[in-house]
């Protein structure tokens, strides 16, 4: 090394001196800053009469997915109108929206995830690329739906034939 980069003892202490101090500063003003603006944004929009009415028709509670997994519904105790979907280490806010087939479809407000609860199953998709997140997650009252339909088929809506009892 030439000498104009070679620093002495007491220079080399000072400048890690200072360097830890001002790291310290600034983890003091930047964390406070940042669980701010975290909490900030959990704080959604109030939820709209219909919102609150597709919340009431979600399935809440544990499923049983495919291959193992499990998801977890809740609701977003914080945000009423919303819900808090979980699967594995990851967490989403959801919306939830009725869709004109009678489906709850429970969309991600940061648009990343998609649950979509029909008679017999849910799925998550991730929506940006359309791909199933998992599948076949089934909650008790699935389950039991699809348990009484064996039992009491009803009548399917493309055939003109009655269903069997």
């Amino acid at each position: 090394m030439s000498a104009s980069f070679q620093l002495n003892r007491p220079t080399k202490s000072a400048s890690i001196a200072v360097g830890l101090l001002m790291g310290m500063i600034a983890g003091t003003f930047v964390a406070p800053a940042a669980a701010a603006s975290k909490s900030k944004a959990d704080i959604q929009a109030p939820a709209s009469d219909e919102q609150k009415a597709a919340a009431e028709r979600v399935l809440y509670g544990p499923y049983q997915c495919e291959m193992g997994r499990s998801i977890s519904v809740s609701r977003d105790t914080e945000n009423p109108g919303y819900v808090k979907l979980a699967y594995a280490k990851q967490h989403w806010t959801m919306k939830p929206v009725l869709s004109s087939t009678g489906a709850v479809r429970l969309e991600d407000v940061k648009k990343v995830a998609l649950l979509i609860q029909i008679l017999d199953k849910s799925m998550v998709m991730d929506q940006k690329s359309g791909h199933r997140i998992v599948d076949g997650c089934v909650s008790a009252a699935q389950r039991e739906a699809v348990e009484a339909e064996k039992t009491h088929p009803t009548a399917s809506m493309f055939s003109d034939i009655p269903a069997q009892q």
